[in-house]
């Protein structure tokens, strides 16, 4: 942080009485650990750190993205380079109508200081768990610090500790199970119970499949399968920019028209989460609830859509997607899943999801990996990959039973360029009917 800060204090000299910035930073020290056959075959450390330089004069304004070394005096350069660039691009740039600046010199300070597990420890416990499995899998972990400054005197910093492990079981006939682990504070008992549930599945993949005609089906989504419908919604569905130009697929549910079962609630809840509680247009963030009792409540607006529709931004990314989202949990126990099922699908995941119909919500996609039939609340056969087309509406609305007691935290696996701190904490949830195509 005081690497940023003189870096900070260094351009606060360097510009004009007429320019203005905003400095964005990130930085990461990963430990990266690749698993094949349950053995590690790979392991490394990422430590880098960027930033991300706008500057704004009289209306026009251009972004820099600036890698650093980590020594001062040759960061302070490639920044003064940086200024030196983007002072030469402005004048070619015509003003931008949307762009609203915030002036207030906020405060924002949050460090999630929790230790990370021994990487000895994670590596016995996943050896011990994995012991005859064919595992397959990737372990991150490590310090994500996020930090954001302007001219106008405003600063955030963000730090927070995490570790995915992101895994898959292969069945020697080829089939797989996925499975993951994510969070602050490793839980050696609590991995093994999720390591030995993703083995029971393993053994039941074994079993001759069983063939399904297209139809509908009383059907169990267990968190990751529900994350995906969730994750394809987020595209915009919650977007103040889409829902003012009717792009959202949720734009029924905000105008009044349609509405989801009283049983859903979600929110963008970036207190506690691995998110920063500042945006990268200069906006402090806090918690949005999003859908209330199954009736559309907030929307997530960044200043640009703050500027062209009139309304308050709350800091929403330049996307407009939520990187907190929590559905509420529900009654369902984690024991009674099988039970309460009866006879129908058991879902662990989906994949290819896209929208068959956007107005209406409206989603198809595959069952991947270990999906199951159950009879009279057992399971009795893997399912051959099967089509769903079926609404949201449907789903999390009309045809949504019961949610699970038990919530899941999801991180985002992506590694591209660097970690990524978006999450999802999710319940699985049982629907009486889902549509199976072919």
């Amino acid at each position: 942080m005081n690497d940023f800060k003189a870096l900070v204090q260094w351009l606060k000299q360097a510009i004009t009485d007429k320019e203005q910035f905003h400095l964005g930073y990130a930085a990461e020290a990963s430990e990266f650990v690749r698993f094949n056959h349950a053995k590690v075959r790979q392991a490394g450390h990422v430590q880098q750190a960027s930033l991300n330089f706008k500057l704004i004069n009289d209306g026009r304004h251009a972004d820099l993205a600036i890698t650093l070394a980590g020594e001062p005096e040759l960061d302070r350069q490639r920044l003064a380079n940086g200024l030196q660039q983007l002072r030469e691009t402005l004048p070619l740039l015509p003003p931008d109508p949307y762009l609203l600046l915030n002036h207030n010199a906020w405060q924002s300070h949050n460090e999630q200081a929790r230790p990370l597990p021994e990487l000895a420890q994670v590596l016995d416990d996943i050896s011990q768990s994995a012991d005859g499995v064919d595992l397959v899998g990737i372990y991150a972990a490590g310090p994500i610090s996020r930090g954001f400054a302007s001219s106008n005197g405003a600063f955030g910093w963000h730090q927070a500790n995490s570790f995915n492990f992101d895994f898959s079981l292969f069945h020697a006939n080829g089939e797989a199970v996925k499975a993951s682990y994510a969070g602050h504070t490793w839980d050696s008992a609590e991995f093994a119970r999720r390591f030995q549930q993703a083995r029971q599945q393993l053994e039941f993949l074994g079993r001759p499949l069983h063939a399904l005609a297209p139809g509908q089906y009383r059907a169990y989504l267990a968190p990751a399968a529900l994350e995906e419908i969730i994750s394809i919604i987020t595209w915009g569905g919650f977007s103040a920019q889409a829902i003012a130009s009717k792009g959202s697929s949720l734009q029924k549910l905000y105008a009044g028209e349609q509405s989801l079962s009283p049983l859903v609630k979600v929110d963008e809840q970036v207190s506690g989460s691995l998110s920063q509680a500042f945006s990268s247009e200069g906006y402090p963030r806090g918690d949005v609830t999003l859908i209330n009792a199954g009736k559309a409540e907030g929307r997530l607006i960044n200043s640009r859509s703050a500027a062209e529709y009139g309304l308050s931004t709350n800091g929403a990314s330049s996307d407009e997607s939520p990187s907190a989202l929590q559905m509420a949990a529900g009654t369902l126990a984690q024991a009674d899943i099988l039970k309460q099922l009866g006879t129908g699908l058991y879902i662990s995941n989906l994949w290819y999801l896209n929208y068959s119909d956007l107005p209406a919500a409206r989603l198809t996609g595959m069952t991947r990996f270990a999906t199951f039939w159950v009879e009279d609340g057992q399971i009795k056969a893997p399912v051959s990959t099967m089509r769903f087309d079926d609404s949201v509406y449907s789903l999390l609305g009309s045809q949504l039973e019961a949610l699970t007691a038990d919530r899941e935290l999801l991180l985002s696996a992506s590694t591209y360029g660097q970690r990524n701190t978006a999450s999802n904490l999710l319940p699985g949830a049982l629907v009486k009917r889902l549509t199976l195509t072919l």
